[in-house]
């Protein structure tokens, strides 16, 4: 049996607006997660660096990110909101981590590929090791679980194989330390310093589509900004991003299965069932038949009266950013008491001198 604290960990990068597909996927779900766990969540700015972005932006779009954390519903007093840079520790436990990670665990990211493309050469190591410090962000607080899409899957595996070795690593400097913690990992119990983190994978809106190709995930790095709703959209151009909807000619189907070789419609269909927190077959029994010309009004006015209040707090906070750095700085400063207890550990497992 697992006896860590149990604690939820998640975070965004400050690079592009935060879309629908962010509020559906991850926003909303932390939100009602806040109400019933111990949760950390991060605006990860040192992760921004891979794309080495304009300074003066990347301070922006951490207090825009922060603005929408906020917007979205996430109580500074509930949970922890900060940004990753605040807390040292986050890289102090990613060189540690560096040194446990093997080379050709990086090399088999799918991200990493995707990203590094053709010219691998000539890719920072930054991007290389970007999931090693993944690792560290959610370790550093001995994290339990993290909210995560399909697409990150990979990287929670990666940090679960490092925390395996360096608790393999270092068994015998944990034990005598009188520090390792059961858990079970698979169907034995065994003591270490670091849990398996464990996926949370729920709900229907984890794959929100782009609105241009039902077939690829939402995505602030797409070039075509009718490709996805952000959450500073307007009312306006919310209906007339949802207007403009790729759909095909059918009529809407009265199934689930009949959804199936359409991605478009069925994205639609999803996004819909996400934002009335229910099913698509529930959408479909309401839905079915009719054409999707009718069924984007409905959808359009159903996405402004949900994002609309979003939108206007965030826009408030923004032009408040005494405010927000507030909450990062008071966050920041609750998150570096768990990250150096961690460190404090971690320093005595691996051998450091300290005071």
């Amino acid at each position: 049996m697992n006896t860590f604290k149990e604690r939820i960990f998640s975070g965004a990068q400050p690079t592009g607006n935060l879309h629908l597909g962010n509020y559906l996927g991850a926003l909303k779900r932390w939100v009602a997660l806040q109400d019933e766990k111990d949760c950390i969540y991060c605006v990860v700015d040192m992760h921004a660096l891979t794309i080495l972005p304009d300074p003066a932006e990347l301070l922006n779009s951490t207090r825009e990110i922060t603005a929408a954390y906020l917007a979205a519903g996430l109580d500074p007093k509930k949970s922890i909101v900060f940004n990753q840079s605040r807390v040292r520790q986050h890289a102090e436990l990613a060189w540690v981590f560096n040194c446990i990670a093997r080379i050709g665990w990086m090399n088999r990211m799918t991200q990493f590929k995707d990203k590094a493309g053709k010219d691998r050469e000539n890719a920072s190591l930054g991007l290389l090791a970007y999931p090693s410090l993944m690792a560290a962000d959610i370790l550093l607080y001995r994290a339990t679980h993290v909210p995560v899409g399909d697409d990150q899957k990979q990287h929670l595996e990666l940090t679960r194989d490092i925390a395996q070795k360096f608790n393999n690593d270092y068994s015998d400097r944990i034990a005598s330390l009188g520090i390792g913690v059961e858990m079970a990992v698979g169907d034995e119990t065994v003591s270490g310093f670091f849990p398996m983190t464990e996926p949370m994978i729920s709900g229907p809106a984890m794959r929100i589509m782009s609105l241009r190709d039902g077939t690829k995930k939402m995505s602030k790095s797409d070039p075509s900004d009718l490709s996805r709703i952000n959450l500073i959209d307007d009312e306006e151009t919310i209906t007339k991003k949802i207007r403009k909807a790729k759909t095909d000619a059918d009529a809407i189907p009265s199934e689930v299965e009949g959804l199936e070789g359409r991605p478009e419609a069925d994205n639609l269909i999803g996004i819909f069932a996400a934002l009335t927190n229910t099913d698509k077959a529930a959408v479909l029994r309401d839905f079915g038949g009719k054409q999707f010309s009718e069924f984007k009004a409905s959808l359009a006015e159903l996405a402004v009266a949900q994002l609309s209040p979003i939108t206007q707090e965030m826009r408030r906070l923004v032009n408040d950013p005494a405010y927000i750095d507030g909450v990062l700085r008071d966050g920041g400063e609750r998150a570096s008491v768990i990250a150096e207890e961690t460190m404090h550990n971690v320093r005595d497992i691996v051998g450091f001198l300290q005071n």
